[in-house]
């Protein structure tokens, strides 16, 4: 796996992630790899984070550099993913590679029983 870019997360999102990854524990590989992410992570307060970075209810466009594919997605928790299709919760894989990762950040994320994914960030647009 490539060296992972640096990233950075809300304290306030750390905060109810940690809450999350609590209840999840070793149920989920994709709970333990975010669990991994956030440990690493710069945490700076939601109202300091620089424009630009993924945090949780951002409006997240990517491309899929395997497939060429530009995607739109809304970062959101569990259980607000409902039956939208552009949103997608921080226990998929897709969703735990995004969080902290700036734009033009590239990211390889291991899929069980897959080939890796390649995200790039193309912009952010931060939610209320």
């Amino acid at each position: 796996m490539s060296e992972l870019p640096s990233i950075t997360v809300a304290e306030e999102d750390y905060n109810r992630l940690s809450t999350l990854l609590e209840r999840m524990a070793g149920k989920s590989d994709v709970a333990d790899g975010l669990e991994d992410e956030l440990s690493r992570a710069d945490l700076v307060p939601l109202a300091k984070m620089p424009e630009g970075v993924v945090t949780m209810n951002s409006l997240v466009r990517f491309v899929d550099e395997d497939a060429g594919k530009e995607h739109e997605m809304m970062l959101v928790y569990p259980h607000e993913v409902g039956d939208a299709d552009h949103k997608v919760s921080i226990l998929a894989p897709a969703g735990a590679a995004m969080l902290g990762l700036s734009i033009g950040d590239s990211i390889e994320w291991p899929m069980k029983g897959r080939k890796p994914i390649h995200l790039k960030v193309v912009s952010v647009t931060r939610g209320a």
